[in-house]
């Protein structure tokens, strides 16, 4: 399947470089943002930049099936892998391997907090060793032709001032990288987990519209807290594009506006009935190839959420689709539950 291109006459953001639209785009989350749900995310928006979760340049480099963590399906373009490491050359090695396999970008994660990958040097905690950074930024860019941008955070732990993120912006611009995505929040390092770093620390949006009145020709993206597409028509004034991570995945279906309201197309389908059907196909193939269902179905349990039948849809799911045998005919009853429902109410 291959991604129309959003014709000329279509709102531009404010910097439109390379081949990437980057207005919308649902941010790399470990677990949620699996191939399954890109492609659930695709028969809602052909538009929407759609991220790969983090995969480490160890997994790629060291491991023994590399290929998995490069794996998915044509539909899913425009897509991004985002790599987290520190080593240059690997992740150089890392960058070709994402070109070779024809994602249309790639992306160094600086805003992981988790004690995890801080061991490794990954994440967050690159924020206090720029020059790393930068190495890293020059390595990837040698590495391939395709555009390299960094997602991070405006400070670590206790940095409040506005100069931080300024500064580390203005550093990292030298090495040519034009976009940056981030995070309006500090990462707390320490005593905090992954979940609260992600909901403690204010968000800040000043800082990074800031950012985008400072650095004028660098592409600034937005990430943190946005759960409406009012709220990124807002953003949207400010910056060059918006990044939407948890509401993406908890409630789908914000994502079937999102070619109409922000890039000015028409919308794939006009109800959640339409989308399932035409994920129904690759579940199906799935199932054929040894996927059990409950793995492809998890990422669709918030489709309805807000409807009328929609719990009963989850509990169908959650207490059919766990089972070994569990086949397509799960899923189809889990939606007839949710018609009959509507019909009755």
């Amino acid at each position: 399947m291959l991604i129309e291109k959003t014709s000329k006459t279509e709102p531009k953001p404010l910097n439109s470089r390379d081949t990437v639209d980057r207005r919308f785009s649902i941010a790399p989350m470990m677990d949620w943002t699996t191939s399954d749900y890109r492609v659930f995310a695709r028969t809602l928006s052909k538009n929407t930049l759609l991220y790969t979760e983090m995969v480490t340049t160890g997994a790629l480099l060291q491991g023994n099936h590399p290929e998995r963590f490069l794996r998915y399906d044509e539909c899913e373009h425009p897509i991004a892998l985002q790599l987290g490491g520190s080593d240059a050359v690997a992740l150089g090695k890392c960058a070709k391997m994402a070109e070779q396999a024809g994602f249309d970008e790639v992306n160094l994660n600086v805003g992981c907090p988790s004690d995890r990958v801080q061991n490794s040097l990954i994440g967050a905690c690159l924020m206090a060793h720029p020059d790393k950074v930068k190495d890293a930024m020059r390595a990837m860019q040698d590495a391939c032709s395709i555009p390299v941008t960094i997602k991070h955070r405006i400070g670590l732990d206790e940095q409040e001032e506005y100069s931080v993120v300024r500064d580390f912006v203005g550093d990292i611009a030298t090495t040519g990288i034009t976009t940056f995505i981030v995070h309006a929040r500090n990462a707390i390092l320490q005593g905090l987990s992954p979940k609260e770093n992600r909901e403690v620390p204010p968000l800040k949006y000043h800082y990074v519209h800031q950012l985008k009145k400072d650095f004028p020709d660098l592409e600034i993206i937005l990430n943190g807290g946005i759960k409406t597409l009012e709220e990124c028509q807002e953003q949207l004034a400010h910056v060059d594009g918006v990044m939407v991570g948890r509401e993406a995945y908890h409630n789908p279906w914000i994502l079937s506006q999102v070619d109409e309201q922000l890039f000015g197309g028409k919308a794939l389908v006009h109800d959640r009935y339409e989308a399932l059907d035409a994920f129904v196909p690759y579940v199906e193939r799935k199932l054929e190839e040894g996927e059990r269902l409950l793995h492809l179905t998890r990422h669709i349990l918030g489709i309805f959420q807000g409807e009328a039948g929609g719990k009963q849809f989850r509990r169908y799911l959650s207490e059919n689709g766990h089972k070994a045998d569990a086949k397509i005919n799960v899923l189809l009853e889990a939606i007839e539950l949710v018609k009959h429902h509507q019909q009755k109410g």
